[in-house]
């Protein structure tokens, strides 16, 4: 066979570098190409990239002991020009710092709309900072985990000092930068998130340093249709309100423990999201039946709503938030006001 566009072999956890250079070999004009989960496969069977000059998806995710050393040789030295790629995951592929990340951002080319870094656990800002520079059409951004992410890095500003002056405190310091305009270093000394202004999904779960600081500033993408801030212990209600300001166009919005949230919020913030279909609050434990009224006054598109180990939350508000939307097709309440019950309607 002279042509295939898709190639599966995932889970195959035996399979080793041979096998991608064997693929390589006999389908040349392969678009999609899936070896998730082959554990065996290293960097040296990266090599074999090189030979797909028409990929245009590729799944790594799981590759624990790919670096992306050789992929980004592989994928500059197709006929001296990248291939068209579309969608890359290298998620969970925990062997990846941000020098071969510098290495492979630049040679992805244009083209790409989806890039999955989740559970890359050693990547930095300077990971980020480099996808705002090069990787600007994205649609798609998954950071899930990616738990050295911090505000100067959204912010494309300058690291604060190590020392700070006069007993200032880092946070301090980075807040003076992001809110003082008459300041020169407050501009950013590089590119920020928001440079991807056609991104439709972020997922920055678990990216537990990120505050308010940056978020309230960078999340302003009026395209975004999913967003996850998840496990985040430091977004407050007013990183909230920004979000809802800056991201009107949501569908799915992800905010489970995120415990600082309360019922004040989301009067201020509920109302810029009409679109929402899809809410997960979970474990949201300063929230209260007050807010499912607010929810089902201002987010009329609603289907799903997780609100469960939502302590302030009562089943009877839950049958009434219900009640006041007949649409809404499943509400997950496990352990709200102490009970265990789950409805799908």
């Amino acid at each position: 066979m002279r042509w295939r566009s898709c190639c599966r072999r995932s889970g195959c956890s035996e399979l080793t570098d041979g096998a991608l250079l064997a693929v390589s070999r006999g389908l040349q004009h392969l678009q999609h190409l899936n070896v998730r989960k082959l554990q065996r496969l290293t960097d040296a069977g990266c090599t074999a990239l090189g030979g797909l000059w028409e990929l245009q998806s590729l799944d790594m995710a799981e590759c624990c002991l790919v670096s992306g050393r050789e992929l980004a040789l592989a994928l500059s030295s197709v006929h001296g020009t990248p291939p068209p790629l579309t969608s890359l995951s290298l998620a969970y592929c925990s062997s990846l710092k941000d020098a071969s990340l510098f290495s492979l951002i630049p040679v992805l080319g244009p083209s790409l709309r989806v890039l999955d870094l989740s559970s890359c656990v050693a990547l930095t800002n300077r990971t980020l900072q480099a996808i705002c520079t090069y990787l600007t059409q994205l649609s798609v951004l998954r950071l899930a985990w990616c738990k050295e992410l911090q505000d100067w890095g959204l912010l494309g500003l300058r690291e604060p000092s190590e020392e700070p002056v006069q007993g200032s405190q880092p946070h301090q310091e980075l807040e003076h930068q992001a809110s003082g305009p008459k300041d020169p270093s407050s501009q950013p000394q590089g590119p920020s998130l928001l440079m991807l202004q056609a991104l439709q999904e972020l997922d920055l779960t678990a990216c537990s340093k990120l505050t308010d600081t940056s978020l309230a500033k960078v999340l302003q993408f009026p395209q975004l249709r999913q967003l996850s801030l998840s496990l985040l212990p430091a977004l407050t209600n007013k990183g909230l309100v920004a979000v809802a300001r800056g991201c009107p166009s949501l569908e799915r919005l992800a905010l489970s423990h995120c415990s600082l949230l309360s019922d004040e919020g989301w009067a201020q913030a509920a109302h810029s999201w009409p679109r929402l279909q899809h809410l997960n609050l979970s474990s949201c434990c300063q929230l209260t039946e007050q807010t499912l009224d607010t929810i089902g006054r201002a987010c009329k598109q609603i289907q799903m709503l997780d609100v469960a180990m939502c302590s302030g939350i009562s089943m009877a508000a839950v049958r009434r938030f219900q009640a006041q939307l007949p649409q809404v097709t499943c509400i997950h309440s496990r352990f709200v006001g102490g009970a265990d019950l789950t409805l799908t309607l």
